[in-house]
């Protein structure tokens, strides 16, 4: 069992350090409700400049909150044959949706796909800007100086993740009620956010999820790597931790533990036991919170890695849809 941190059967029952917003439901109904009469102004073309014989591969635009013009890859069946279940996939921080052949076999074995570009990281889609405050470091604590919390940037990076569920549930070649959703590290954040705020989602395979416990992950000593801004932040803004309960408060309302029981959907999750990005307590805290049919596969000597099997198993799960 890993040394860093809890023993296994305190994970198994750890609920999580970072507070959860007295407002956070109301907070995010009326995210959900900005929704409703947004105009998404979407744009799907196909794109020639990949023509496999049995997939048709889509640039897919729409348009987010802010005005940022938001991009994914749509991959489905030439000749779909009925309605499709789909797959929406996202990626790991700073990075970006991925090569077209990476959801070609997901395409051809009958579903439609959706891989979205997270606003301002490392693929096409725009980061609108907007928040007081610093704007160095990494995305997770863009808009924690700002007195308006709707302006935390990665409050508009989930409702992206919302508007592309109902994007795709839309179309259609599409059967809304088998959509299920898959990521890794952030992805796997967004995978577990979208289906918490968009009850429809049935399946959602999580892999080791990223923006889990903040405070937990200071409080490891493991702000550093992907989570090196919260560092930064409270040493930069807050060097003597006089504001720091209001820094992890307001952090809450974007953390994935605290989206766990508004999940419907079935989870089948992956953490490795050893993972120092995303330490196993952080995973945990956010499956422990889940109240649906769940279950976690555990990697006990595998870190922030490739988990041998865990594309095949989260393939299988998500081919029962």
């Amino acid at each position: 069992m890993p040394a860093f941190d809890f023993p296994l059967e305190k994970l198994k029952s750890y609920q999580g350090s970072t507070p959860r917003p007295a407002d956070f439901d109301a907070y995010w109904d009326a995210a959900l409700a900005e929704l409703d009469g947004h105009d998404a102004q979407l744009e799907i073309v196909e794109n020639t400049a990949i023509n496999p014989p049995h997939v048709a591969c889509f640039d897919l635009w729409f348009t987010g909150v802010g005005g940022a013009r938001i991009y994914a890859k749509y991959l489905r069946p030439r000749q779909p044959a009925g309605q499709l279940p789909a797959v929406l996939k996202f990626h790991g921080y700073s990075h970006n949706s991925g090569d077209w052949t990476e959801s070609l076999g997901m395409a051809a074995c009958g579903f439609a796909v959706a891989a979205m570009d997270c606003r301002g990281q490392g693929g096409r889609s725009d980061d609108a800007g907007g928040p007081k405050g610093m704007t160095l470091r990494g995305q997770f604590v863009r808009g924690l100086d700002d007195p308006d919390p709707t302006k935390l940037l990665y409050r508009a990076i989930f409702l992206d993740t919302v508007l592309l569920a109902r994007i795709v549930m839309a179309l259609s070649e599409v059967d809304e009620n088998r959509v299920g959703v898959t990521g890794a590290s952030q992805g796997g954040a967004l995978a577990l956010v979208c289906a918490a705020l968009e009850p429809r989602i049935k399946r959602t395979a999580p892999v080791f999820p990223f923006l889990s416990d903040y405070k937990r992950v200071w409080d490891m000593d493991l702000a550093k790597g992907a989570f090196e801004e919260l560092r930064y932040f409270l040493r930069k803004f807050d060097p003597r931790h006089e504001r720091v309960d209001e820094v992890f408060t307001k952090l809450g309302y974007i953390d994935v533990q605290n989206f766990a029981s508004r999940v419907q959907a079935e989870v089948l999750m992956f953490t490795g036991l050893m993972d120092q990005i995303c330490p196993p307590s952080t995973q945990f805290a956010a499956f422990n919170k889940l109240t649906g049919p769940k279950r976690m596969v555990l990697y006990p000597d595998y870190e922030h890695e490739n988990l041998p099997d865990q594309a095949d198993l989260a393939f299988e799960f998500l081919r029962q849809l």
